[in-house]
């Protein structure tokens, strides 16, 4: 696959650009050129530079629109990744999720209104500054444009906005993001049904509705809503769970007070998990600092019983989250910050550590259950 490039900032969002773009870019200046020919004959070869600008702005139409929503975003403390313009248009990549479904919803609509006011403007334009010819023509077709870019996205269903703005209204009725996610995911599949439908009936002569484009707009759909489902399932499936619930069996902990001999003993031997540092306790069980296999392995075997942890105690990098936060704010955590997490109760003592491959093992676990199925876990079946 070939990497988007970036070609520029605007309001300190980096804006890059798909390969596919310049597809696109190239069938809609034909396409301009050829439709400004048809109506100005007179034009010419001038036709193609017209086209071009006429298509290079209807992009930045997109990028407008995508820029609302990112705008938005920004407001309510959420940080824009980027903004991409690809073949099916433009996406804006922000760095988490809405945390109510209003913001959800100001944050979905914002594009759509972004549109429909371009579409105002420029027949505002038009309107009142008299402009006649091949201009008067492409601000038009600018204009419907961008009424067409909003109605389109406002299609109820996933990935569109119309999809996040019924995500949004389902979340406020159940009280679930989930619940929106996996409704609006199941209609925006619908959706991308209907325009495979209706591109390949065009495509056989069986509906003079549809084209190749509504067939490769459906399958994007379709596409995308069948992963915001199974995102949503993988999100229902947390909704209960805590950070307690997907820490890690035998996970690497160690009193300060521990001779180095009985951490080894102890702890190491025969542990089919191989851990280059463990996580040291005070005497209350408090989280103290890590000693490392490396710092370990410098003192002869021979002097073991006798250096104690503490004696190579060292300050620790992994973060802390407490036993009851929501499992689905642990894994935004280590998406952003770190590969694990140690555990703390409510009482302050160390419970162990959380990574991506236990919250995995323990949705897996769930599921299974939920399937009827016996799960055996692959640490406990290696112990045995």
């Amino acid at each position: 696959m070939f990497e988007n490039f970036r070609v520029g900032t605007l309001f300190n969002i980096p804006i890059y650009i798909n390969p596919s773009w310049f597809l696109v870019l190239a069938l809609v200046t034909w396409s301009d050129a050829q439709w400004l020919v048809y109506q100005f004959p007179q034009l010419g070869t001038l036709a193609w530079g017209l086209g071009l600008v006429t298509a290079l702005l209807l992009f930045a139409s997109v990028l407008a629109h995508e820029l609302g929503h990112s705008l938005i975003a920004r407001r309510q403390g959420v940080e824009v990744n980027s903004i991409t313009l690809f073949i099916f248009g433009g996406l804006a990549s922000l760095d988490k999720e809405a945390k109510t479904p209003g913001e959800s919803f100001r944050v979905a609509i914002a594009g759509p209104l972004v549109s429909f006011s371009l579409f105002g403007l420029l027949n505002a334009i038009g309107y009142f500054s008299h402009i006649a010819g091949p201009l008067a023509a492409m601000l038009a077709l600018l204009a419907s444009v961008n009424l067409a870019l909003g109605v389109f996205n406002l299609i109820p269903g996933l990935p569109l906005d119309g999809g996040n703005v019924l995500k949004a209204l389902v979340w406020k009725i159940t009280g679930k993001p989930h619940s929106g996610v996996a409704f609006a995911s199941r209609v925006g599949q619908f959706f991308g049904w209907v325009g495979i439908g209706l591109g390949l009936a065009s495509l056989l002569g069986i509906s003079n509705i549809g084209s190749v484009w509504t067939l490769l707009v459906g399958w994007f759909l379709l596409q995308n809503a069948g992963q915001s489902a199974q995102a949503a399932n993988v999100q229902r499936l947390m909704s209960d769970l805590t950070a307690a619930d997907a820490i890690i069996p035998n996970s690497p902990m160690v009193a300060a007070t521990e001779s180095l001999r009985e951490l080894a003993n102890n702890h190491i031997i025969g542990n089919p998990m191989q851990w280059q540092k463990y996580l040291v306790t005070d005497m209350e069980g408090k989280l103290i600092g890590e000693i490392s296999i490396t710092a370990m392995n410098k003192v002869p075997t021979n002097d073991w019983w006798n250096v104690r942890v503490e004696s190579l105690l060292e300050s620790t990098t992994v973060g802390t989250v407490n036993e009851a936060m929501p499992l689905l704010e642990v894994v935004n955590q280590l998406d952003e910050e770190t590969s694990e997490l140690a555990v703390i109760g409510q009482d302050g003592r160390l419970l162990g550590l959380v990574e991506k491959a236990s919250i995995i093992r323990r949705l897996q676990k769930r599921m299974a259950i939920e399937d009827g199925v016996e799960e055996t876990d692959p640490e406990e079946a290696t112990a045995s």
